[in-house]
């Protein structure tokens, strides 16, 4: 905890300082462009990974980068998605997974899950891209793993459709859905692409979205 509390005593005297304009503006509004759906593993940093600066990305993070369809009575990730696109108005959601996924390979593996049934409840909301991937042959299991991490990503966009107020928005192509695999390794990231629903380079790809 020592480093920790030591991290924040360098930005207040190092770093608050050199951005004081920028956290100034900050303190009355945001205006952030897009919505960070992502893991919460702690090697995926989305304002890193992207160099945003604060103000510019809506961030959710859970275990497995999950987004629950759309039901009755409402989430947390539900209600943050609404928020993120009725009040702040984003024109972009990317749902985020990564290599090497604990969550992901929990599922992959069939690790035993009951001494968190949290967990092995929360993960029921990827059991479409189980199903996908229980009926392919893999290679090895790490390829197992990040076949489960992609099929994952388009699990939750599948189900982040449902909810009424990106489906307006989709309809109204005033929102676009990005589906992305970052690989914790290389630093490189796939993006789902819209037209062959295949995971390509972004970097050689930077236009791609999936919808």
């Amino acid at each position: 905890m020592q480093h920790i509390i030591e991290g924040f005593l360098n930005f207040q005297k190092e770093i608050f300082p050199q951005r004081k304009e920028l956290f100034r503006s900050l303190a009355s509004s945001q205006n952030p462009k897009a919505l960070f759906i992502s893991c919460s593993d702690s090697r995926l940093v989305p304002e890193l990974v992207t160099q945003q600066e604060p103000g510019q990305l809506f961030v959710i993070r859970n275990a497995g980068n999950i987004v629950p369809s759309f039901g009755p009575e409402p989430g947390g990730v539900s209600a943050t998605i609404e928020y993120a696109v009725v009040a702040l108005g984003v024109t972009d959601i990317v749902i985020c997974g990564h290599s090497n996924c604990g969550a992901m390979k929990a599922i992959a593996t069939c690790q035993c899950l009951e001494p968190m049934p949290a967990v092995s409840h929360w993960l029921r909301y990827a059991d479409a891209a189980k199903a996908v991937v229980e009926k392919k042959t893999w290679a090895s299991e790490t390829d197992k793993v990040n076949g489960m991490v992609q099929e994952n990503v388009i699990a939750q966009l599948n189900n982040i459709k449902t909810h009424p107020s990106v489906a307006v928005g989709l309809r109204d192509h005033t929102l676009r859905l990005h589906g992305w695999f970052y690989d914790i390794e290389s630093g490189d990231i796939q993006a789902l692409d819209k037209n062959t629903k295949s995971f390509v380079s972004l970097s050689e790809n930077p236009d791609v979205f999936f919808e």
